[in-house]
């Protein structure tokens, strides 16, 4: 579920596999990044209006899930240990 800053909720489809597919490629969290969450979302048959102004409220929206996205993994990731065992 996508919420916006006016707090309208959209559900989108396959949003999460994207994410973690954009991850394991090593996509960056930047604009570039956003239009291809969008164009996967609609490849998904998923509805993004074609107005400049709500694709780009969109971008803004999937950009700040994908940053939550990559700092919950890197917040996960196992932790290296330091020193001699």
């Amino acid at each position: 579920m996508l919420k916006f800053p006016d707090d309208t909720q959209i559900r989108v489809n396959g949003l999460n596999e994207i994410l973690a597919d954009l991850y394991s490629e090593g996509k960056q969290a930047n604009q570039e990044t956003a239009e291809e969450i969008i164009n996967r979302l609609e490849a998904q048959k998923n509805f993004i209006p074609s107005s400049d102004r709500t694709r780009k409220e969109y971008a803004y929206v999937l950009l700040k899930e994908y940053r939550k996205y990559v700092k919950g993994r890197a917040d996960n990731s196992p932790k290296q240990a330091s020193g001699p065992r």
